[in-house]
């Protein structure tokens, strides 16, 4: 099973890229804005895709009611998440050694897919329900209140993934680069569970 255990770590080893590349990418365009205002959105923290993305845009939201944009400090996530990615590549690693050595069977990469799969499900839920919380919960004595064609009051919620109309607004959501490496690691762990249940003695 040493082929598959190989693939094993370099798959848990690309979880990596979560430290030093962007998860997800929010980008806010609009005519009066020649070059779209953007979030960069790392396992520990946001940053503005440009040098004053970060002031431009608390400075709209400012005048709708919405808070302003979280620093590390102020989201237990972003103290967490750095913990958990890095434990999964050590479980990874520690998995991949010991199928290397025949210490344990292909189930143990299967298992970690799971466990990985799960986290990172419940890691999108709870950035939806930021966003939720971000977009709904605005402050009443706001400038503008504006709402609806039918009364509600108007959400600013971006999309998950994907492009929303907000206002005069474009808003993008979409993955970037640190997210294709933890989908890449994953689909090799992936494989590397198959190799070890098909050639569990030569994989």
């Amino acid at each position: 099973m040493k082929k598959a255990s190989i693939i094993m770590m370099l798959g848990s080893l690309l979880l990596l890229g979560l430290f030093v590349f962007p998860l997800w990418n929010i980008e806010l365009g609009a005519p009066q804005y020649p070059e779209p205002l953007g979030l960069d959105i790392y396992i520990n923290g946001i940053q503005g895709q440009n040098e004053f993305d970060i002031q431009n845009i608390d400075g709209l939201n400012h005048y709708i009611g919405m808070k302003t944009l979280p620093k590390p400090e102020d989201m237990w996530e972003f103290s967490v998440f750095p913990l958990v990615i890095g434990g999964m590549v050590a479980l990874g690693v520690l998995f991949g050694m010991l199928g290397y050595l025949d210490k344990v069977s292909y189930k143990w990469f299967f298992g970690w897919f799971v466990l990985m799969s799960v986290l990172g499900i419940l890691g999108m839920y709870d950035f939806n329900a930021w966003m939720i919380d971000y977009g709904t919960n605005l402050d009443p004595k706001a400038i503008m209140k504006l709402a609806n064609p039918d009364g509600t009051p108007m959400s600013y919620k971006p999309p998950l993934l994907g492009h929303q109309k907000m206002l005069n607004f474009d808003a993008y959501s979409y993955p970037r680069l640190g997210a294709y490496m933890l989908f890449l690691g994953m689909i090799l762990t992936l494989v590397a569970g198959y190799l070890g249940f098909k050639k569990p003695d030569a994989a």
